[in-house]
């Protein structure tokens, strides 16, 4: 068996796991997306997980664990880094158009390389920080990389009316889940069950101005 083989096996179990069906030509640009990632990192250090077994784990499965959630024809991925978790998705939907937005040129580099290698034709990748993006989304995801306030104060502007922001999170604590304001309110916050990984990890579902009530924190597939 290849090492291929292998990766290959971990991710489709994991995803088996979240009941997440996807066609055999996605799963294995999910493959070549790791692989080149993994190639990148080991001179551009665009990551701290390594080893590529536990890259499907960490990388792969816990992107692919929201997917249920994300909702709507636009996505923006906010502080995506190597594109985690907006790279797996966009692979995931095909027909979802998915914006990538990192200020680490780095990063953007190794972006604009796999949206060329991987023919992601659905993605684009924008370098710049998030308060100076432009557009509405129907959904906007973002990985940790700031407090909910502060995620909101920089990026609230991209989410259209009636669009759902999903903030990927390991633990969130009551505080902070206070000090979202309006326009923005939180609907649930929601754990994600990732094949694999024993550490915490969850979603908070906030809508913006105009989302219909009863509509946010559903699980539908993308």
């Amino acid at each position: 068996m290849t090492d291929r083989d292998l990766l290959r096996q971990r991710l489709v179990a994991g995803l088996a796991a979240l009941d997440c069906d996807l066609a055999t030509d996605a799963v294995e640009r999910l493959l070549d997306y790791l692989a080149l990632l993994a190639r990148w990192n080991a001179t551009y250090n665009l990551s701290a997980v390594r080893d590529p077994l536990e890259m499907v784990t960490r990388h792969l499965l816990d992107s692919l664990a929201v997917a249920p959630f994300v909702s709507g024809e636009t996505l923006a991925d906010l502080g995506t880094g190597p594109g985690l978790p907006g790279i797996p998705l966009a692979i995931a939907a095909p027909r979802r158009r998915v914006t990538l937005v990192d200020s680490n040129g780095k990063k953007t580099r190794f972006l604009r390389a796999a949206v060329r290698e991987l023919k992601l034709d659905n993605v684009q990748v924008v370098e710049g920080r998030v308060e100076n993006v432009e557009g509405v989304y129907d959904c906007v995801t973002a990985r940790a990389f700031a407090s909910l306030s502060d995620m909101l104060g920089w990026g609230g502007h991209l989410l259209a009316p009636g669009g759902v922001w999903l903030a990927l999170k390991g633990r969130v604590a009551q505080d902070e889940l206070d000090t979202v304001k309006p326009p923005f309110a939180v609907r649930s916050v929601q754990p994600l069950a990732v094949p694999g990984l024993e550490a915490e990890r969850c979603v908070v579902i906030i809508a913006g101005s105009g989302a219909p009530a009863g509509e946010l924190g559903t699980r539908a597939r993308p």
